[in-house]
C-alpha cells in the first residue's frame, strides 16, 4: 500500500465521525503491516526445483555424516545373543538426530526380522489412530470400524505371539516418545516371546528412556553433537556439494558459524541452507555470523536451536513465511502430502501468478524453496520430486509460536480448547478433531451450504462415519478441491462448479451424469474402472492425474474385458496426462491385448502404474519413447515366454540405444513364475534407474538363472525381490559386484 495523501468522503451519506476515525486507524495499521512484513518484496518469477544436495542429506539408502559410529554401537546392542525382548533407548534433545539414527539402524538390520514397524508417537497422540497404524504396518487385518484401544492392543499382541510360535522375531521402533504412561500402553502390545525380538525408543525425556529400558542404563544410547570434522563435512556438502569446494575466503567465517551451531545437525543444515539460498559473498556470510553472535551462546542448547531456526524464518520472503506458517495446521510428526498442501496454499490465495504461470507449478516451486532451505524435511522422494515432507518438532514449535503471536492460525484439538477459545476472534480456525469425544462423526449439510467462500474441502478420518452432502452445491462457486471418503452420492450440480480442479472420492461413490462438463478438472481420483463415467473421460482433456480402481471379482473376466475398448478410446484423448494409476484388487487377464494394442501412453506421462493388469505380451510402447516416464509398474501374463522377456529389456531386439527410458527411476516388474529370472539389462538402458522391484514364482530355479546385467544400471541403489521360494543367498552373491548387499531386500509370500 502506497502512502495515502487524500481521503474523501461524501457527507451526503451521513458518515459518522467515529467511522472516519476507525478507517484512518485501519489504514495506518495496514501501512505498518506492509513495512513489518516487507510487502514490497518482489516475488521471483522463475520456478524453483528441489536442490539435489538437500535430498542427499536425508537418504534412505546411503551413508549419513557422522552416523557410522553411533549406528555400529546401536547395532551391536541390538544384535547380541540375548533371547529375551530387549528395549534400547536413544536419548537427546531435539535436533540431535535421534530419528535419523533410528531410521538408519532400522534400515540396516530390519530385514533380519519378519515382523517390523516404525512409527512416531508425538506429545499428544491419538492412541486409537496410533495403534491402528501399528496394526497396518505389521500387516494385521483389523476391523474396519473404530475399535477400543484395548482391543487393538490385544490384536497386536496376539499377532506377534502367533508369529513367535513360528520362531519369527519382531523389530519395532517407537519414535518421539514423551510420556511413561503412553509407553506402558504401547509396551503391553509387545509379548515376551523369548526369541530375540527388539524395540528401539527415541525420546527427549530421561525418565522415559530409563523406564523403557527397565533401568538397564547400558541400553540407553545418549546422542552426542557432531565433532568439528563431521560438522564441516555436513555444512559444506549442503552449500557446495563437497567439503573441498569451499573457497578459502569463507574458511574463517564458516569456522565461527560452526562453533555457534555446536555440532547440532539440524542447526548446521538450517544455517547452511540459509547461506545456500543467498549470494555467495563474504559480506552475506559475515552478516549471518553477526546475527548468530547476537542471539546464540557458545554451547549447544535447544533454545539456541530455536534461535537459529528463527533467524532462517526471518530471512524468508513474505510469501514463503505465509506458506511456512500454514504448516501449523498439521499435527506433530505428520507426513504432509505435497499436493494436498499446495492445493490449500492456492485456495488460500498465497500463491502469486506471474506471466500466466500455472498456479500449481508456482506452489510446487514455493514448496521446493522451503525444502531447499531445510525448513521442512523431505520424506518421500520420487523422480527428483519431493512428494511428501515432515516438519521437525523444534521447527513446529516455532511455527505455532509465530501463528499465535500473529493470530495467523488457531488450532483446536480438544473440547477443552474449544471451550477456552469460543469467544476469541480467529483469522483461520483449524479443528484437528482426532479424538472421538470432540466430533460425533457426522458432518452437517447445513454447515457446508453456508460456506459460500469455501475453496478447499477434504473430509477424512477414523471418526467420520456419516457424511451427508447438501443436495445442492452450486452455491460453492469458489470450490477448487473436493476430496472425501464415506460419501455415497455427490450432488448432481457439482458439474456447474467453474473452478473445481481436484475431485477425489471413494470407488463406491456415484458420480453425477455430465461429469465431462467439468473442463477445469486436473485430478480425478478413484473412479470405478468400468463405470459409465469411463466413456466421458475423453471430455476431460485437462486431466493431469487419474486413478481408476477395480474391486469387483464377479465382473471378471468377460464383462470387464468387453469394456476395455471404450476405456482405451477415452485414455487416448487425455494427452495432458502425467500420472495414471490402476488400483486393482483382482487380476484382469487381457488375453486379446486390447489395452496394449489400442492405447499408448501420452508422451508426457511420468508415472504409470498398471499392477494386476496382465498383458499377454510386452506392450508395443515399451520401446522406450516415453522419455519422461520415471516410475513404471507393469505385470505381464504368467505364461510369457523367456524370449518375450528378452524383448522387453534387450537392446539387440528392441533398440533402446542410449535413450531407452532415460528418466526411469523406479521399475516394478512381474512377468510370472520364472521369467523375471532371465531378464537382461544391456548397457545404455535405464541409466537413472534407482529402485528395482522384481517378482518371482515358486518354481524358480535360482541356480539356473538370475537377473543379469544389473551392473549396467549405474544409478541402481536398491533391489526388492518378492519370491515364493528361498533363493536369497544366490541373488545376493550374484549382485554383490554391482550393489551392496545391504540394499537388497528379500520378501517371501505364499
Amino acid at each position: 500500500m502506497n502512502k495515502i495523501s487524500n481521503v474523501r468522503f461524501d457527507y451526503k451519506n451521513d458518515v459518522h465521525p467515529g467511522v472516519i476515525d476507525e478507517l484512518k486507524t485501519r489504514v495506518l495499521e495496514a501501512s505498518k503491516r506492509r513495512k513489518r512484513y516487507n510487502l514490497d518484496y518482489r516475488v521471483s518469477t522463475s520456478l524453483v526445483a528441489v536442490d539435489p544436495r538437500v535430498t542427499l542429506l536425508y537418504p534412505k539408502d546411503a551413508g549419513l555424516v557422522g552416523i557410522d559410529g553411533p549406528r555400529k554401537e546401536l547395532v551391536n546392542l541390538l544384535t547380541d545373543r540375548q533371547q529375551k525382548l530387549k528395549v534400547v533407548s536413544i536419548l537427546g534433545f531435539g535436533g540431535l538426530g535421534k530419528t535419523t539414527l533410528a531410521k538408519e539402524v532400522y534400515r540396516n538390520i530390519g530385514e533380519q526380522f519378519i515382523c517390523k514397524a516404525f512409527f512416531s508417537v508425538s506429545q499428544r497422540p491419538d492412541m486409537t489412530r496410533l495403534l491402528s497404524g501399528i496394526q497396518s504396518k505389521l500387516g494385521i487385518c483389523g476391523p474396519s470400524s473404530v475399535s477400543e484401544v484395548e482391543d487393538i492392543i490385544d490384536s497386536i499382541k496376539e499377532y506377534l505371539e502367533h508369529k513367535s510360535i513360528m520362531s519369527n522375531r519382531y523389530f519395532i521402533v517407537v519414535d518421539d516418545l514423551w510420556d511413561v504412561q503412553i509407553w506402558n500402553a504401547i509396551r503391553s502390545a509387545f509379548p515376551e516371546n523369548g526369541n530375540g525380538s527388539r524395540v528401539i525408543v527415541t525420546t527427549r525425556v530421561e525418565a522415559v528412556a530409563s523406564w523403557a529400558c527397565l533401568h538397564h542404563h547400558e541400553c540407553i544410547y545418549r546422542m552426542k553433537p557432531l565433532d568439528i570434522q563431521d560438522s564441516r563435512t555436513l555444512f559444506f556438502n549442503r552449500i557446495f556439494g563437497c567439503e573441498d569446494s569451499c573457497p578459502v575466503q569463507f574458511e574463517k567465517v564458516s569456522a565461527e558459524m560452526l562453533k555457534k551451531c555446536g555440532g547440532l545437525p539440524l542447526a548446521i543444515i538450517t544455517i547452511a541452507s540459509l547461506l545456500a539460498s543467498q549470494p555467495a559473498t563474504l559480506k552475506e556470510w559475515e552478516n549471518t555470523l553477526h546475527s548468530l553472535t547476537m542471539h546464540i551462546g557458545t554451547h549447544p542448547t535447544l533454545e539456541g536451536m530455536r534461535k537459529i531456526l528463527n533467524l532462517s524464518y526471518k530471512n524468508l520472503p513474505p510469501h514463503l513465511r505465509t506458506c511456512l506458517l500454514y504448516l501449523g495446521i498439521y499435527p506433530e510428526d505428520y507426513e504432509i502430502k505435497r499436493d494436498d498442501l499446495i492445493r490449500q496454499w492456492v485456495a488460500e490465495g498465497f500463491v502469486v501468478n506471474f506471466h500466466g504461470q500455472d498456479l500449481d507449478d508456482v506452489a510446487k516451486s514455493y514448496f521446493n524453496e522451503l525444502i531447499n532451505r531445510s525448513l521442512i524435511q523431505p520424506e518421500n522422494t520420487e523422480c527428483g520430486e519431493v512428494l511428501s515432507c515432515r516438519v521437525h518438532d523444534v521447527m513446529l514449535d516455532l511455527i505455532l509460536h509465530r501463528c499465535k503471536e500473529d493470530n495467523f492460525i488457531t488450532v483446536l484439538c480438544t473440547s477443552e480448547d474449544m471451550a477456552r477459545h469460543h469467544e476469541n476472534k480467529a483469522r483461520r480456525l483449524y479443528l484437528n478433531c482426532s479424538n472421538a469425544d470432540v466430533v460425533d462423526g457426522r458432518i452437517s449439510r447445513t454447515i457446508l451450504t453456508s460456506m459460500s467462500q469455501l475453496r478447499y474441502l477434504k473430509i477424512a478420518g477414523n471418526y467420520i462415519v456419516d457424511v451427508v452432502l447438501p443436495t445442492k452445491m452450486q452455491g460453492l462457486m469458489h470450490l477448487e478441491t473436493l476430496d472425501m471418503y464415506g460419501v455415497e452420492t455427490i450432488p448432481s450440480d457439482i458439474i456447474y462448479l467453474p473452478r473445481l480442479s481436484h475431485l477425489t472420492v471413494d470407488a463406491d461413490t456415484r458420480l453425477p451424469d455430465g461429469i465431462g462438463r467439468i473442463k477445469s478438472l486436473r485430478t480425478l481420483g478413484r473412479i470405478y474402472l468400468f463405470s459409465k463415467t469411463i466413456s466421458v473421460l475423453s471430455e476431460l482433456t485437462n486431466l493431469r492425474e487419474l486413478t481408476l480402481c477395480y474391486t469387483d471379482y464377479d465382473d471378471i473376466p468377460h464383462p470387464a474385458i468387453a469394456k476395455i475398448k471404450p476405456l482405451a478410446s477415452s485414455l487416448r484423448k487425455l494427452s495432458m496426462l502425467k500420472s495414471l494409476f490402476l488400483d486393482i484388487k483382482w487380476e484382469i487377464c487381457d488375453d486379446s491385448d486390447r489395452m496394449g494394442s489400442l492405447w499408448e501412453p501420452p508422451l508426457g506421462i511420468e508415472r504409470l502404474h498398471l499392477s494386476l493388469w496382465l498383458f499377454p505380451r510386452a506392450p508395443k510402447w515399451i520401446g522406450g519413447h516415453l522419455s519422461r516416464l520415471c516410475s513404471l509398474t507393469l505385470y505381464v501374463k504368467r505364461e510369457m515366454s523367456r524370449d518375450r522377456v528378452k524383448i522387453l529389456f534387450s537392446t539387440t531386439i528392441i533398440d533402446f540405444g542410449r535413450t531407452g527410458f532415460p528418466s526411469l527411476e523406479h521399475l516394478d516388474f512381474n512377468c510370472g513364475k520364472d521369467s523375471a529370472a532371465y531378464m537382461r539389462f544391456h548397457a545404455g538402458v535405464m541409466r537413472r534407474l534407482q529402485r528395482l522391484t522384481l517378482h518371482f514364482g515358486n518354481r524358480l530355479k535360482w541356480m539356473d538363472a538370475t537377473p543379469a546385467g544389473m551392473g549396467h544400471l549405474p544409478s541402481l541403489r536398491s533391489v526388492h525381490a518378492l519370491a515364493r521360494t528361498c533363493g536369497e543367498p544366490h541373488l545376493r552373491s550374484y549382485t554383490m559386484a554391482s550393489l551392496d548387499s545391504e540394499h537388497i531386500w528379500m520378501d517371501s509370500y505364499s
